[in-house]
């Protein structure tokens, strides 16, 4: 469960006036523990990672990840997790609308694709369920 939409945080805010770009900051979460919401299913010694992307409207990078952490302080205590401290900002070209890109990281790798994704995207662990082509387009 999120916390209710977003709304000013703390001191950062006074870097924004609703007229700077818009930046997507990703910040990771760290649940050692089940608890709601929802099911994590974790086995002793395990954690569930959360990558967790916000869009910000702010005079610089630095504007929007203040933002984005002070939400993520508040959303580690709503959800009962911790905020692992990474922040990661990217200046979106575009207003959000549909199909706007909000987040690229490129990452070097000598990997070939399917071990790259395997490592990276699809390690057998993650808390998701699969889309049907019929799902996704209807």
């Amino acid at each position: 469960m999120a916390p209710p939409n977003p709304r000013p945080y703390g001191d950062a805010m006074a870097d924004v006036d609703g007229t700077g770009d818009w930046y997507a900051v990703r910040c990771i979460f760290v649940s050692r523990e089940n608890h709601s919401p929802g099911s994590r299913r974790l086995e002793p010694g395990e954690a569930a990672y959360e990558e967790r992307i916000t869009l910000w409207q702010a005079a610089s990078a630095e504007a929007a990840i203040a933002l984005a952490e002070a939400e993520a302080e508040e959303y580690a205590d709503v959800v009962e997790c911790e905020y692992t401290g990474l922040a990661q900002s990217y200046l979106c070209e575009d207003a959000p609308a549909q199909g706007v890109e909000v987040f690229s990281l490129i990452r070097r790798s000598r990997l070939e694709p399917d071990d790259y994704l395997d490592r990276h995207f699809d390690t057998g662990g993650e808390f998701q369920r699969q889309v049907t082509s019929d799902q996704a387009s209807g």
